[in-house]
């Protein structure tokens, strides 16, 4: 029912076309946990250019689907990897970024019969 995301950018982009909405989410179902887990490495290994790299990839994607509290956490990851800070400032607004795009996920996949 659509209280994780909002697909409002995405039907805009598409002009309403239900094949192209069908592909950007089946590419954000599949590609983004995998980007989130390639974060959660650089995060791990204090890897900040490799963490950066994945967080400024997915950025556009959040914005894309509505996940507006998840796009302002992924832009601190972004600032924390360029300030190179430490793994316990950023694990929590990771986690809250991950967290959201699951239930995001598990929504899209429901109402969309993925």
């Amino acid at each position: 029912m659509a209280i994780n995301y909002n697909l409002s950018k995405v039907y805009a982009l598409s002009d309403n076309d239900p094949e192209f909405v069908n592909e950007i989410l089946t590419l954000f179902v599949t590609e983004v946990p995998a980007d989130l887990e390639q974060i959660k490495e650089g995060i791990k290994k204090k890897d900040h250019k490799h963490a950066y790299a994945y967080a400024h990839k997915i950025k556009p994607t959040l914005d894309l689907m509505g996940l507006n509290v998840a796009f302002e956490e992924i832009l601190q990851v972004e600032a924390w990897t360029k300030t190179e800070g430490k793994k316990k400032e950023i694990k929590e607004t990771f986690k809250s970024v991950k967290n959201q795009v699951k239930e995001a996920i598990k929504e899209i996949k429901k109402d969309f019969d993925l």
